[in-house]
């Protein structure tokens, strides 16, 4: 699934091209997870005026209202010019007078909604839920520690949440893991504030330089101008199970925690 990393990469490799741009044409294809929620002739002839991200989803601001877009578990945007004819995959393009933004989805987990604002219920069903972001400044160290302290279960799957500080996807909480050195299983109550900070500043280090290396490409990510990322290529732990720690050279182990694959190094990750 593209995580927090894979998403800002995607906004940065079209946000600047689209900026300005008129919409002259919507095309839906095979439903996705939720509805567009608006007939798509009423987005003709509104202009793009920015696109954010907030957590996994982008939001592209129009003159009038938004959109979220979500890419799911296997979908990715690409924006181009000269886009070749929509296939099998190709759920929803937004034609503008600056190329076409295309979401390509094998899975349809991903989704275009329209709300009007942010305070849409469209909006607040899909985002009033979401902690804070970790690459700003509102990702305060002692709120940080506070929520961990009220949390029984165990740490990895506390970032996982998202209720608390967004995503941090199963990729990036594994690697800030073993940087604050704190095994997955620890229950969050448990994490002290000291190493909250540590946890804290691994978060930020991870995500900032998986964006640099233009994300994670596992199977099938690539970003608007359909490239690949890279920094799974020096992943710490993450897939690396029975391979050499880099560290410390004890094979890495890997567990499952809600279904979801753990990794992490017994040694380094003592407690």
């Amino acid at each position: 699934m593209p995580e927090l990393p894979e998403v800002e990469v995607t906004r940065l490799s079209f946000a600047e091209r689209i900026a300005g741009a008129r919409i002259e044409a919507v095309r839906l294809g095979k439903p996705l997870r939720w509805p567009l929620g608006v007939d798509p002739a009423t987005l003709v002839g509104r202009t793009v005026r920015s696109v954010r991200r907030r957590g996994k989803y982008l939001l592209v601001d129009l003159d009038r209202g938004l959109l979220l877009l979500h890419l799911g578990m296997s979908g990715s945007l690409r924006f181009d010019r000269a886009m070749p004819a929509a296939e099998l995959h190709d759920h929803f393009d937004l034609a503008t007078d600056r190329g076409v933004l295309r979401l390509n989805d094998p899975r349809r987990f991903g989704a275009v909604v329209y709300a009007e604002g942010e305070d849409a219920p469209e909006a607040v069903k899909l985002l009033g839920g979401l902690g804070v972001e970790p690459l700003t400044e509102h990702f305060d160290l002692d709120a940080f520690h506070a929520g961990l302290k009220k949390r029984s279960a165990p740490i990895k799957q506390v970032l996982l949440s998202g209720d608390l500080v967004v995503g941090v996807g199963n990729i990036y909480a594994s690697e800030a893991l073993f940087l604050a050195g704190i095994r997955p299983t620890l229950a969050a109550r448990r994490v002290s504030k000291p190493r909250a900070a540590r946890l804290q500043a691994a978060i930020r280090e991870v995500l900032a330089r998986a964006v640099a290396k233009g994300g994670s490409t596992l199977r099938d990510f690539s970003n608007a101008w359909g490239e690949s990322g890279y920094f799974q290529l020096e992943a710490m732990v993450y897939d690396r199970e029975g391979q050499p720690c880099r560290v410390c050279g004890t094979p890495i182990r890997m567990i499952r925690q809600g279904a979801r694959a753990t990794y992490f190094c017994p040694a380094c990750q003592k407690s």
